[in-house]
């Protein structure tokens, strides 16, 4: 664990890009001495980096200290209803790595075996020094895995061994570093505050489309999990529809991509491999955009009547193009409902892509002992 202190000059370095200890001290109100020891801790440590000098007119020249991407890794594990994905990202959260498998339906016993087999896969191939510096493992998963069954066409037998199965626990007992936990949507909202774009409001609304829509809140630049952990369930969000009431999740969710494939005749693996090698027929992908365009803006517009968002950013496991036209079709959408008395805010695409979910989880670790406020990315106990 680092002290505060340390923490904070990590995460401000993190947030700013390079910086001097002269701007590290105007920045955080610490005394230039005590940031020049937690500098000179940093860098003897293998976190911090020095830069090239830069000259000014007068005095001597300011030395901009960056992070240094092999100062830490961490491995991210993003276990799906469809798919599982594992990940090495270096401190910089740039990817080394990563293992996919697709399944009809997750076996906890074959997830761990295929984390673990994943991990050798990974981590074999660096050097003694690169494996000593992993700090850490993380879980990002649908919480209730088992409740989920039948709707993704599951009998729940099969999935019944999820409710008494700790994966947590199993992982740790066999990697030889701490193991973390959250749940999938959230853990994607935590890639994109973290490493997506920095030009972020500190308060947000994040839609991540997944096999079940999900998403995530954050608040004054933090993560928030509220008391179960489930803040920011977005796919539970009633929205109109038909003559039955609907949540989010029945008309945004790539399951509803699935059945009209699957009633036309079509496979549907393709679904899950990588998002950019697509196949999806436009008389099956148009509607399901405009549908899942109607509700999203309608559930910005109920969240935004609580919280007055500045932003709301879309990701998904779906190619880059699909995902800026379900952006545009959101803010027209957005256009037809009456937000009398809401000042509408702004929707953009997220800017971590596909592997959110999986970059979210290896974020788990990195936030819990290199960040401040690292207890705020956690499921709350």
């Amino acid at each position: 664990m680092r002290a505060h202190n340390e923490r904070l000059v990590l995460s401000l370095i993190r947030q700013r890009g390079p910086m001097a200890k002269a701007d590290i001290a105007r920045a955080t109100g610490l005394s230039a001495q005590t940031v020049s020891v937690i500098m000179r801790a940093l860098e003897e440590d293998g976190l911090l980096a020095k830069g090239d000098p830069v000259r000014g007119k007068v005095g001597q020249p300011l030395v901009p200290m960056h992070l240094n991407p092999e100062g830490a890794y961490f491995l991210g594990i993003k276990i799906g209803r469809r798919n599982e994905e594992l990940v090495l990202i270096d401190f910089l959260g740039r990817v080394h790595g990563r293992v996919q498998r697709t399944h009809a339906y997750p076996r906890p016993e074959d997830t761990v075996r295929f984390a673990v087999d994943a991990i050798h896969k990974l981590t074999d191939p660096l050097e003694p020094e690169q494996k000593a510096r992993i700090a850490g493992l993380g879980i990002a998963m649908p919480f209730e895995m088992w409740n989920w069954a039948r709707l993704i066409g599951i009998e729940p037998a099969k999935m019944a061994s999820w409710k008494n199965y700790d994966i947590k626990a199993e992982l740790a007992a066999q990697v030889p570093y701490p193991v973390y936990m959250q749940n999938d949507a959230s853990s994607a909202c935590g890639a994109e505050l973290v490493f997506g774009a920095q030009d972020a409001p500190r308060d947000f609304l994040y839609f991540y489309v997944g096999y079940f829509i999900g998403g995530g809140l954050v608040l004054n630049g933090t993560l928030y999990n509220g008391r179960s952990g489930n803040a920011g369930a977005l796919g539970s969000m009633p929205v109109p529809g038909g003559q039955e009431p609907l949540q989010l999740i029945d008309v945004a969710s790539l399951s509803g991509i699935e059945k009209r494939m699957e009633a036309a005749g079509l496979p549907t693996t393709g679904l899950w491999g990588d998002p950019e090698l697509w196949s999806v027929e436009q008389d099956i992908l148009d509607p399901w955009i405009k549908g899942a365009a109607d509700g999203i803006a309608h559930a910005i517009a109920a969240a935004a009547s609580i919280i007055d968002f500045e932003l709301v950013m879309i990701d998904g496991w779906i190619p880059g193009a699909v995902r800026e036209n379900l952006v545009k079709e959101v803010r027209r959408a957005l256009i037809r409902i009456n937000m009398a008395g809401i000042t509408p805010p702004d929707v953009r695409p997220g800017t971590v892509g596909p592997s959110a979910r999986s970059l979210g989880a290896a974020c788990l670790p990195l936030s819990e002992r290199f960040l401040v406020d690292g207890q705020a990315f956690l499921k709350q106990s």
